[in-house]
């Protein structure tokens, strides 16, 4: 399963990486290959200064060894050997009228003293953080992602839709990162679903996310804008870097794990802006987006 899976994300990310350079038809890829010193490494491809997107990345790693203390103390397990891969994105156009997306789908296994395989799971999902609320660019976004979902289980899309809202929410700011997509973990077999159904399920969402994000981007990258309206997003980017930096599992699992920092920060936008007890003008539409995140909203 995991040469499976890791084969898998080494070809999406070529389909994504390729796709997302044509959507911005000037930048491209850097690529860096990286060996991390305890087992495993990753292949991390970040874009910069695009016409389209201004800072993004699209990375896999695989790594493997001792789990470290601090994650033996999450997963409540004594000394054991682990293996975890996967792919995670985050792209930050340049334009506010075009939405922040982020993506990410993982398997993890575990093992005992003789090498065998104690614990597995998948874990993932994509969700999209606009500026200025577009409601068909939600409701296209979410319509995407429960497509992929009703094809494996019609349950799946409420419940993975309902963990994304509650994952991706700043608990000190009161609100969310965004307007959600799907987030799913410790996705093991059980007694309806092998870990070949979940493998078939995770890479069903995989599949679907640049139907999801594309069109979105196509739609509004050549809309005009303000100077206002990018302090806007600066500021908005703020509380983005402030999730990721305060409550994002990945990022900890990856400062954790002695994953490569210049792969685990790539999340963070090159502009951001901090302003002093900041709200938006009464009735206008950068507080019709703070009223959408104060409150999930079912967009199907």
């Amino acid at each position: 399963m995991k040469d499976k899976f890791l084969t898998y994300i080494q070809n999406l990310q070529n389909q994504i990486s390729s796709k997302l350079e044509e959507v911005d038809g000037v930048a491209k890829f850097r690529e860096d290959i990286w060996e991390r010193p305890e087992g495993g490494g990753g292949r991390t491809r970040v874009i910069e200064n695009g016409n389209v997107f201004e800072k993004g990345g699209v990375n896999i790693s695989a790594v493997h060894g001792k789990l470290p203390e601090s994650m033996q103390k999450l997963f409540n397990v004594g000394e054991a050997d682990f293996f975890a891969c996967g792919l995670s994105l985050v792209i930050h156009p340049k334009s506010p009228m075009v939405p922040t997306v982020h993506a990410n789908w993982r398997y993890f296994e575990m093992y005992d003293e003789n090498g065998n395989v104690i614990n597995s799971w998948f874990g993932g999902g994509q969700d999209l953080t606009p500026y200025y609320l577009f409601e068909e660019d939600a409701q296209h976004f979410h319509q995407i992602c429960k497509i992929a979902c009703d094809k494996h289980n019609p349950e799946f899309y409420p419940k993975f839709k309902k963990q994304c809202d509650t994952y991706f929410w700043n608990t000190h700011r009161n609100e969310a990162r965004g307007i959600g997509g799907l987030f799913f973990d410790y996705c093991k077999a059980n007694d309806d679903f092998s870990m070949e159904d979940w493998y078939n399920f995770v890479t069903e969402v995989g599949n679907s996310f640049l139907e999801a994000y594309v069109p979105i981007v196509e739609k509004r990258k050549q809309l005009l804008y303000t100077e206002a309206q990018r302090t806007w997003q600066e500021i908005r980017r703020g509380r983005y870097v402030e999730f990721n930096l305060v409550h994002d599992k990945g990022t900890l699992f990856g400062l954790k794990t002695n994953g490569r920092i210049e792969s685990i920060l790539m999340s963070l936008p090159p502009h951001v802006q901090w302003i002093y007890d900041h709200h938006p003008v009464k009735g206008s539409e950068e507080e019709k987006l703070i009223q959408v995140l104060e409150k999930p909203v079912d967009w199907l």
